[in-house]
């Protein structure tokens, strides 16, 4: 392989050194390569599942559709009741699930300032002198 590593392939027993062709069921490069390097056909490697004949023989058989859910029998087996505890909120800003440490402290960067006024408590976008009528302006 171009990066000098070498991984030994076993056609017989369908191994490989780098595990993928025993756990995928497909070859690996080291597989195609050493097919190639044969010349062997690496199509008879691969396996049954991933092969069209199976794929069909699974849809072969016929579906009933389930019908309409007001003609089912009634079901008497357990019920499940959800956690409310595990529930999402569905409105709002998700909860923050982070863990905050010294540097996210408010203390540590001291109390708000605003740009505009700069009065602390408070930021630009909360300020009452905020631009909206200016002195002069009809309505006041």
């Amino acid at each position: 392989m171009p990066n000098r590593v070498e991984y030994a392939v076993d056609l017989r027993q369908q191994r490989c050194d780098c595990g993928e062709f025993q756990v995928d069921r497909i070859p690996c490069r080291h597989v195609l390569a050493c097919c190639a390097n044969q010349r062997l056909d690496w199509q008879v490697y691969v396996h049954d599942v991933y092969k069209m004949d199976s794929v069909r023989r699974v849809y072969r058989a016929r579906f009933r559709p389930l019908g309409n859910p007001t003609t089912w029998p009634a079901y008497r087996g357990p019920r499940f009741v959800g956690n409310p505890f595990l529930r999402r909120v569905a409105k709002g800003r998700p909860k923050m699930t982070r863990f905050l440490n010294e540097m996210d402290t408010r203390m540590l960067r001291g109390p708000r300032k605003c740009k505009q006024c700069g009065a602390e408590g408070h930021s630009r976008s909360r300020c009452r002198q905020r631009g909206g009528l200016s002195a002069g302006a009809p309505g006041e």
